[in-house]
């Protein structure tokens, strides 16, 4: 196959060297571009030939010169003499000439020129006929074929050319035709000759000059190809080493291996599986190496520069080389991948701030503790909430928080035995696990010790605070051996120890599943209640102690389960404790009381306001004030016309700066705020001054003794005197005597509302008394607790 390729812009012949392509005439190239290839190659010794020849030409014809004086006084002395100079003169203009031959072409002119000029006064010579002109006849053309390097077509147009021009010059037809004939015969076998002759050192020369491109181009193209096998091997970010497989000594390794080991790659003298990997890793790799050829994800420690362990993935080969086979070997460094793994593995099962194993881990550690226990021994598990936390980042700040968290962890972490379990479930809530013969008792000496712990105060940033806790308790085998059913245990524990006032501990009981049993149930009739419009409003007039009149309502939540069973928030005080159900039934009561609001006013009963009682989970909604706002909207109703009552509990858990803007923007809207149960909270008198309250309600428990008990005379009166000196209406609850009714109005206590007045009613019932209220009506009651 012949053709070219193309590279840097330029055609280069592509020939083989089996088979160049030669023309069978000549011997030249049949590819012109390899043919010009091939002369521009020679173009240097061409042009060396020439000066060689052009110069002899020169020498020669200057001694030919003497020899012609011979035929001086003859006519042909003038004649021989003229052409030998223009010969010398024409070798030395073509000698001056060559140098400036840049092309093969340009070299052919000069030879041509050389040739014909030499030629044609060659042929004026031998018209002597003398022997040396018949040597002349044969000689010039053989020279012209064997010592002009021009192409075939040019050098034979010269040799021809040039026998044909001696043998003109030399031919006498006087001495007949046959002895012309056998000259002529002579030249032109002459020609034949050295035109083959010629065209075999062409085939020749040109074969062998085919052959060395080939091997030439062969060799440039192994060199790049070593040449990209070794910036390869350098570039591969991989750390790459090779070695002898029968000693293991080190051979070649890459940039990354030596930027991995340093110099300590030249510093082994044996093995280098010995001198980089551990004694069991090397004759494990080795071994592997040697019966299965081959090793993928080998995962060892191997020894670097300064002797620092770096964590590395090997992967060999054998591969088989002279002398004898040899092992490439890969190294990946997984030393800061294992870390992070490492890393995240442990963030995966420890708490970010007190380092304790988190929810995760403890519940697999805890899972396989159950499994692997011993006979005779058991577990207790302490579920451990920290009261009060929330108190701590509200007032003092997260940090604080933060630092009473960590603080714990290591007061608890300090009091657990060493086979012991500690860990924290996330919030406030740790854990932890002790083992033994009576795993109650070692459960409640622990807590014992962790509440007399967390009492004693916390310093941060100069304050001190404290802590407090509350522990459930559950063991295995004596309650459950299961994790989940174990932390349910101890979580009913510790909701039955917060129930219990905080700050203790208590041991699981089977009555707390009941009693969650039966709060799960009553949550599910609550909501069927809900479903049902069962949940309905009965109201309690207020009454003015100084008129009589109703002055206002207070809506309260009852659950009509049939026409003869109304119950009332006694019977499902649990069930308010839910969030959600609690939600619910405040925006039920909302509707309904909106709606019996509207139509009184519509049908001119006069109502005054209708006090609506807020629970503590309705505000965690910031939007509470606007929800209900648009509740009055909807129903029709302007919000002049209603109370809200809260209670101190809303406060627990949340700050006032919480509850202050929902009360505020009711209050702007024409609301107006009632405190209930005053005097049983732990900050009343705060709230007075902070919140928008303009009427405080006092707890009925401070009116069913007044006519008694002198503590609880005293606080009425000191209730109603502060609210008189603050400008607010006093109005007291749970009224159910005459006496009560006039002890009251003697201490200007504004409204009461009670049994002595009224009953609950329903909506009907309370229509009914609204349609009959009157003067007649309110002189009535005056008069009875009067008389009464």
């Amino acid at each position: 196959m012949r053709g070219t390729s193309r590279q840097n812009g330029r055609s280069e012949p592509t020939a083989s060297a089996d088979d160049p392509g030669l023309t069978a005439m000549g011997g030249e190239f049949v590819d012109p571009a390899q043919e010009a290839a091939f002369r521009v190659s020679r173009l240097a010794e061409s042009r060396r030939q020439a000066r060689i020849l052009f110069a002899a030409s020169v020498i020669l014809n200057a001694l030919f010169l003497l020899s012609d004086w011979r035929f001086a006084g003859t006519a042909h002395f003038a004649v021989a003499v003229s052409a030998r100079f223009v010969v010398i003169g024409l070798s030395l203009l073509c000698l001056g000439a060559i140098h400036l031959a840049n092309t093969p072409r340009r070299a052919d002119l000069i030879y041509a020129l050389w040739q014909w000029g030499t030629a044609a006064a060659v042929a004026v010579l031998v018209t002597a006929q003398s022997h040396l002109a018949l040597l002349a006849v044969l000689l010039l053309p053989t020279v012209f074929y064997l010592a002009v390097p021009i192409s075939f077509s040019w050098l034979l147009a010269g040799g021809v050319g040039s026998s044909v021009l001696l043998f003109y010059g030399y031919a006498d037809m006087s001495v007949g035709w046959q002895v012309g004939l056998g000259l002529a015969l002579a030249v032109a076998s002459l020609n034949i000759a050295l035109m083959i002759v010629v065209a075999r050192a062409n085939r020749v020369e040109r074969q062998f000059w085919a052959s060395a491109a080939a091997a030439q181009r062969q060799n440039e193209r192994l060199r790049v190809s070593e040449d990209t096998l070794e910036k390869t091997f350098q570039a591969v970010p991989l750390p790459l080493v090779v070695a002898r497989l029968d000693d293991g000594r080190h051979l070649k390794s890459n940039a990354a291996a030596r930027r991995l080991y340093g110099g300590s790659l030249d510093a082994v003298t044996g093995s280098l599986c010995d001198g980089c990997l551990a004694p069991d890793a090397a004759a494990e790799f080795m071994e592997r190496l040697r019966t299965e050829g081959a090793v993928r994800g080998f995962e060892t420690s191997v020894s670097v520069e300064g002797g620092e362990q770096r964590r590395v993935v090997l992967a060999a080969s054998v591969i088989p080389m002279d002398p004898g086979p040899h092992l490439v070997a890969a190294l990946v460094d997984v030393t800061e991948r294992r870390a992070a793994e490492e890393q995240a593995r442990y963030a995966a099962t420890h708490d970010a701030l007190t380092g304790l194993p988190n929810r995760a881990a403890f519940q697999a550690r805890l899972g396989a503790a159950l499994e692997a226990r011993r006979a005779g021994r058991g577990i207790c598990l302490l579920l451990i909430d920290l009261d009060g936390l929330k108190d701590v980042n509200d007032t003092l700040g997260h940090d604080a928080g933060d630092a009473a968290l960590m603080e714990t962890a290591h007061r608890l972490d300090a009091l657990l035995e060493q086979d012991g379990l500690l860990a924290r479930l996330g919030g406030d809530e740790f854990v932890a696990v002790v083992e033994g013969a009576a795993p109650v008792a070692a459960g409640q000496r622990l807590a014992h010790n962790i509440l007399a712990e967390l009492r004693r105060p916390v310093l941060h940033a100069g304050r001190h605070f404290a802590t407090r806790a509350s522990i459930g308790l559950a063991a295995c085998p004596d309650h459950d051996c299961s994790y989940g059913e174990l932390m349910k245990d101890a979580d009913l524990a510790l909701y039955a120890a917060k129930q219990q006032g905080r700050n203790r501990a208590v041991v699981y009981a089977p009555a707390m599943r009941q009693a969650v049993l039966e709060r799960v149930a009553l949550n599910r009739a609550m909501r069927a209640a809900l479903a049902e419009d069962e949940i309905v409003p009965y109201y309690q007039p207020k009454v003015s102690l100084v008129t009589g009149r109703i002055e206002g309502l207070e809506a309260l939540v009852r659950w009509r389960r049939s026409p003869h069973s109304v119950l009332s928030p006694a019977a499902f005080e649990a069930a308010l404790t839910d969030p959600e159900l609690a939600v619910l039934i405040g925006e039920r009561m909302v509707r309904k009381v909106s709606t019996d609001v509207r139509g009184w006013i519509e049908a001119g009963h006069p109502c005054g306001r209708i006090a609506i009682n807020l629970s503590p989970a309705q505000f965690a909604d910031g939007d509470l004030a606007a929800t209900l706002l648009r509740q009055f909207h909807a129903a029709g109703v302007e919000p002049i016309h209603f109370d809200v009552e809260i209670t101190e509990t809303v406060f627990l858990g949340r700050s006032s700066d919480h509850v202050a803007p929902i009360l505020d923007e009711l209050y702007r809207a024409g609301v107006r705020i009632a405190l209930d149960d005053f005097g049983t909270g732990y900050a009343g008198l705060i709230h007075l001054k902070q919140l928008p309250i303009d009427t405080i309600k006092i707890d009925q428990s401070f009116v069913k003794d007044i006519e008694r008990d002198a503590f609880d005379t005293a606080i009425v009166c000191a209730v109603i005197d502060l609210g008189r000196n603050l400008g607010m209406r006093v109005v007291a609850e749970g009224l159910e005597t005459a006496g009560q009714a006039r002890f009251l109005k003697e201490k200007r206590c504004e409204l009461a509302q009670g049994f002595f007045f009224f009953r609950p009613l329903d909506g009907a019932e309370m229509t009914e008394l609204l349609r009959n209220e009157g003067e007649e009506a309110a002189a009535a009651r005056l008069a009875a607790f009067e008389a009464g």
